[in-house]
């Protein structure tokens, strides 16, 4: 199990890219940050493997696809024999998602978009990103993936994450959704499941997908990610779940046994049609720096859903959520949060627990059957008032 950087000294990164631009262009970015020192940087992953024997890195940041030896079967050496942070760097495109997906798995901690030089306006944006993923990176504590197993254990944090670096403007969830004095709450029978996640969200949903029963509340999802990724990652999450799983459509009704997960490039909305929930899909500003942001799924679910909602913070860098969710909680929804202990990041779970937003923590294995006990809870809850 490798240990976290000592706090008083830099993070040690070495950067693993076939291409020299992207190689010089991350240098630079990483480099700029006083808490960073590029020790190194590889083409391929032979050299790669001898520079972490000679600099010991504290994180490595990866490519996706590299000669020789590609990336995933280079992290799978990696993860089984000198286990360590990794921040994957993949393309936006069908197969940089399914690889990247699989890197995740495979015990990667994070990943970044490949950086393009011709977006000199976003740097800034870029720079924050990456360096942001780098720390929370150097913060964790990875175990080895196992011969026998593809899957790893969790990666597991020692500390919270840092928060999000400065920027200029950061927006609230009143960017996109107003905050309502009268919340529009019907009697229905009907519950929903609200799951937000960041960092390390994409294997926390699966492990919590997986042990649903077919015939759970309708679950709406927010994870930060890409548009090019969200598809592939709904995809992937219905192949291994006994519930039906899609990337949410505007409009679409949310049906019992079915999960929707956002969309990568739009705020995904809980909205009442009737005795109905639907998806409302709105392309609106970033909140929180995110979009899809789960402050805006969760204050929709407080308004719309109420005490018929479950709320559920995964782990994720970042305060995304923390207040919506308190919202939820404070309208009567149930707000549960995935511990310390199994986050990669307890950042967004760490801010609602701080806040008062959540009612209780519970291992990642656990938040299944602890959703489905606090929905029996409810609906008995409801028919015996009845």
């Amino acid at each position: 199990m490798s240990e976290r950087p000592p706090t008083s000294r830099k993070i040690k990164v070495l950067i693993v890219d076939d291409s020299a631009l992207v190689r010089q262009l991350l240098s630079e970015i990483l480099g700029a940050d006083p808490a960073i020192e590029v020790v190194g940087t590889a083409q391929d992953a032979y050299m790669a493997r001898d520079k972490i024997k000679r600099f010991n890195p504290d994180v490595l940041t990866l490519d996706v696809e590299m000669p020789k030896m590609d990336g995933i079967q280079f992290l799978r050496n990696l993860m089984r024999l000198r286990p360590m942070p990794v921040v994957m760097c993949s393309s936006l495109t069908e197969r940089g998602a399914d690889v990247t997906l699989d890197a995740l798995g495979l015990g990667a901690v994070d990943f970044v978009t490949k950086p393009k030089v011709d977006l000199a306006y976003r740097l800034e944006d870029y720079a924050i990103e990456i360096t942001g993923k780098v720390k929370a990176a150097a913060r964790a504590r990875v175990r080895a993936l196992s011969s026998e197993s593809e899957s790893p254990p969790p990666v597991v944090a020692s500390s919270p994450a840092p928060s999000a670096m400065k920027v200029v403007e950061k927006l609230s969830a009143d960017a996109v959704l107003p905050r309502s004095a009268q919340p529009r709450h019907f009697r229905t029978t009907e519950q929903i499941i609200a799951i937000g996640a960041s960092t390390g969200g994409t294997e926390a949903i699966r492990e919590v997908l997986v042990r649903l029963p077919p015939d759970a509340p309708g679950i709406v999802i927010t994870q930060h990610i890409p548009k090019a990724f969200s598809g592939p990652f709904a995809t992937r999450m219905n192949s291994v779940s006994p519930l039906t799983v899609c990337e949410a459509r505007d409009g679409q009704q949310i049906l019992p046994g079915h999960v929707y997960i956002a969309p990568g490039d739009q705020h995904l909305l809980l909205v009442r049609d009737g005795a109905q929930y639907r998806c409302s899909l709105n392309d609106g500003p970033p909140v929180q720096r995110h979009k899809p942001s789960v402050d805006v799924l969760f204050r929709s679910v407080a308004q719309n859903a109420g005490p018929n909602a479950i709320g559920v913070m995964l782990t994720g860098m970042g305060r995304d959520g923390a207040e919506g969710m308190k919202e939820m909680r404070d309208a009567g929804a149930a707000c549960i949060a995935q511990d310390e202990a199994t986050s990669v990041v307890w950042g967004m779970p760490g801010a609602a627990h701080e806040i008062g937003a959540v009612e209780s923590l519970h291992p990642l294995t656990a938040i299944a059957a602890k959703v489905m006990q606090l929905a029996a809870e409810r609906s008995g809850a409801r028919h015996n008032a009845a």
